[in-house]
């Protein structure tokens, strides 16, 4: 089956080439109201014949979970009954939507709930579609926008589903379609060098965002598997022409786990790795996920933040949201799946 999502207008206007021309935005209009067949005016001979083929809703909503923040956290069901998750922030600059990019992931990352289970399958650049119209969707009118910003953040490497992820920055950001800034969209990576260097020759105006969370290879190899293809150095230099081709800053995320990598020799040796670089490290507080790793407390990386400010580095603490219902990545669907289990 087919998942008509992996779209564009034009496309679904050359499949539907045998039915009048509106039907083609009829169909089009469904996908991002977050609609199926059930749901349209599409004749009843029309959807018969399509749905043989073509898969219009490829994502549901399976379970809600709400914040006390009023942060939203969402089990999404896909159409081959494996489950992702995204999460809605309600923020004063603009409400963000958290998606995922692959069911699971392979990254192996100790502080990530996501890899906890392993890489499924990647996730096709209508199903990222179909996720932002749903949860769209349920938040306010299905054909209004009801956020501002997409954070690629969820559970999977977005760079390890490289081509479909570029697959839906186009389809997003189409002026038919959803209508997203580039600026609006951030993306994170666990430090893919390679698919960095790719992806800045695209000139896409979105925010790079690496998850950095150590200052030495050595202790970064420890908790994240990839450090042992791609060193801190390599990604340094690939982000410096991230930045020479589309003049954005690039962000440094940063999980503080206590004892590892919270020392005053990290805050100097993040200072060092800014040096001549265009960015910002945003500063994490960690989720604790069953593993062994330890947080710092949030008055610690105040003051952690405090510190590198006072060295030259641009630097703040990420707002913690949706503590309260396994907001962080993966654990909601982990905790599913062993339940099921």
């Amino acid at each position: 089956m087919k998942i008509f999502s992996d779209y564009s207008l034009n496309e679904i206007s050359n499949i539907l080439a045998d039915f009048p021309r509106f039907r083609a935005k009829q169909v089009f209009d469904a996908i991002l109201q977050g609609k199926d067949y059930a749901d349209t005016t599409l004749p009843k001979s029309m959807i018969e014949k399509l749905s043989m083929d073509y898969i219009l809703k490829p994502v549901s909503i399976l379970k809600v979970l709400i914040s006390k923040d009023g942060t939203k956290k969402y089990l999404l069901k896909l159409h081959d009954d494996n489950i992702i998750e995204c999460v809605y922030l309600k923020q004063d600059y603009g409400n963000t939507i958290c998606m995922s990019t692959q069911v699971g992931c392979r990254m192996g990352c100790k502080f990530c709930a996501s890899t906890s289970n392993g890489l499924v399958r990647n996730l096709s650049s209508g199903e990222m579609l179909s996720t932002i119209a749903v949860v769209n969707a349920d938040n306010g009118k299905c054909n209004d926008r009801n956020f501002t910003n997409i954070v690629l953040m969820g559970s999977g490497e977005p760079f390890d589903n490289y081509d479909n992820v570029v697959r839906w920055l186009d389809l997003i950001t189409d002026e038919m379609s959803f209508n997203v800034s580039e600026r609006n969209i951030s993306l994170s990576t666990c430090g893919l060098v390679d698919k960095i260097y790719e992806f800045s020759k695209l000139n896409y105006n979105i925010t790079l965002c690496v998850s950095l969370h150590a200052t030495t290879d050595e202790v970064r190899r420890t908790i994240m598997p990839i450090a042992n293809r791609y060193t801190i150095d390599e990604i340094v230099k690939a982000l410096k022409a991230y930045v020479r081709e589309n003049s954005r800053r690039v962000v440094f995320e940063y999980c503080l786990i206590k004892d590892v990598n919270d020392t005053d020799d990290d805050i100097h040796r993040l200072r060092d790795i800014s040096r001549d670089l265009f960015c910002h490290v945003n500063v994490i507080c960690l989720n604790p996920n069953g593993g062994a790793l330890r947080a710092t407390t949030r008055k610690q990386a105040l003051d952690f933040v405090s510190r590198l400010n006072k060295v030259g580095v641009s630097a703040t603490l990420r707002r913690s949201q949706g503590s309260d219902i396994e907001g962080a990545c993966g654990m909601l669907r982990a905790k599913t799946l062993k339940e099921n289990k």
